[in-house]
């Protein structure tokens, strides 16, 4: 009775991991052949969606993002990264890259971390490529990650509601926000990013 338990059981777990592969960028994702295309195109519209609304909001929190939105040579944004943990902690979330506002590609970040951490949050991370080569150099990977692929400047908003002009002259400029607006002191070292195949 053991063994055909077992056996149901291992089963189980292998017809669920064989809708699943693991791809060269190094995370799971679900095989086209499995999601057909009205659910990939569905996917899109809602990234795409939230991605507009994103950009609006921190239009709202940051005098002067919209100006350098329109600078830069490309511009990722992840609408909601969810992060969870007790103790040790993980992110995720999907977003899309823009290159001349239209789009470029479909990417998901992860990322753990380790330390006195209870519950669950969502943020937007945002990330304006300001040159070609920093553009360039995150497209051509298989993954990125945030300080060992590139530096990524968090950009700091004065007193007056202003983007700090020192900081907007990195090539990789990054932004998070919590529906309270604006999150400060924290890193996104660490921060995988990889495309999606959809």
């Amino acid at each position: 009775m053991q063994v055909r338990k077992l056996g149901v059981a291992l089963g189980v777990a292998l017809s669920l991991l064989a809708g699943c592969t693991t791809t060269g960028g190094g995370h799971l994702t679900t095989t086209q052949a499995n999601r057909d295309a009205a659910s990939i195109a569905n996917e899109k519209r809602e990234i795409d969606s939230a991605y507009d609304s994103t950009l609006t909001r921190l239009y709202g929190n940051a005098r002067g993002s919209q100006e350098l939105v329109a600078k830069a040579k490309g511009v990722l944004v992840f609408p909601s990264v969810i992060a969870a943990g007790l103790v040790v902690g993980a992110e995720y979330g999907k977003g899309a890259l823009r290159m001349d506002g239209k789009p470029a590609g479909y990417y998901q970040t992860v990322s753990g971390s380790f330390g006195w951490q209870i519950g669950a949050q969502s943020k937007a991370v945002i990330f304006l490529f300001m040159t070609q080569d920093a553009l360039n150099k995150f497209r051509t990977g298989s993954g990125w990650t945030v300080g060992a692929d590139a530096s990524v400047a968090l950009l700091n908003v004065g007193a007056n509601g202003e983007i700090d002009l020192n900081t907007a002259m990195q090539p990789v400029i990054g932004f998070v926000m919590t529906n309270s607006g604006l999150m400060a002191n924290l890193t996104l070292e660490g921060t995988r990013i990889t495309r999606l195949d959809m």
